[in-house]
């Protein structure tokens, strides 16, 4: 198992892209905390991955992320609990499609607040943690718009490219102590919020993808397993585009 022992926790780990990382780090045999925005999406969950997985070890917090001391009360409870955390996945966070003539200052700070900061507090939380340990793994959730834009919501792609100079540069610092940061960037990927978008406007979008399919949540998971495992252990400061090479 390639994650066997490992105490991971992975924000946003209720539904899509975070849930198929949960699995998939439980199928490796990592012990998981997830952390999602309310206390009956976080018990949801678990009871889910309970089914499938009786013996694994999982559990749900819903701390706000927007709060350092919130994240930092959390993430202590998790490290007095199991005794380590050796790996963050920082998924949590929200989208946009609002046209620019319509924002408002509520509107990006809402998507900076969760995207930006929620990032920022968790990273924070942990790094003191990994640093005494001398080892540890953050990974970040990033996005193909953080390259190309999106016509709108603008908040989002924003919030996205910061995630990227985010990763290289804390790369670049915690290297030295033993820390790999890696951020992986998905395409379109088949989640709740594309179940929504009628299929005359889907089927375009995959006609530009050369691999002719959305990526799926265990597409993604699959990236963090591998970044997240000793089989990476020489990758650190990389944005992984997994995306079907939709950057053609």
């Amino acid at each position: 198992m390639l994650l066997e022992n490992k105490v991971a926790v992975v924000t946003g780990g209720s539904r899509g892209i975070g849930f198929a990382t949960v699995e998939a780090f439980l199928k490796e045999g990592a012990k998981v905390v997830l952390c999602a925005s309310r206390q009956e999406t976080a018990d949801k969950a678990v009871s889910q991955l309970k089914e499938t997985y009786p013996e694994a070890v999982v559990e749900g917090i819903f701390p706000n992320l927007s709060d350092y001391e919130a994240v930092k009360a959390a993430f202590d409870n998790i490290i007095e609990k199991y005794g380590k955390i050796d790996i963050l996945v920082n998924n949590a966070g929200v989208s946009d499609s609002t046209p620019f003539t319509e924002y408002t200052v509520e509107t990006f700070e809402k998507v900076m607040d969760l995207n930006i900061k929620g990032v920022y507090n968790c990273a924070k939380a942990v790094s003191s943690h990994m640093i005494e340990a001398g080892s540890g793994v953050i990974l970040n959730t990033s996005s193909m718009v953080s390259q190309y834009g999106q016509p709108a919501g603008i908040a989002y792609p924003t919030s996205k490219f910061a995630v990227n100079g985010f990763t290289l540069s804390l790369a670049r610092e915690l290297g030295p102590k033993g820390i790999r940061v890696n951020a992986v960037a998905p395409g379109i990927t088949y989640t709740d919020m594309m179940r929504k978008v009628p299929k005359e406007v889907i089927d375009p979008m995959i006609a530009q993808i050369p691999l002719r399919r959305m990526g799926q949540p265990e597409d993604i998971a699959n990236a963090f397993v591998f970044l997240a495992s000793d089989m990476a252990s020489y990758i650190s400061g990389e944005v992984l585009h997994v995306d079907g090479l939709a950057r053609c």
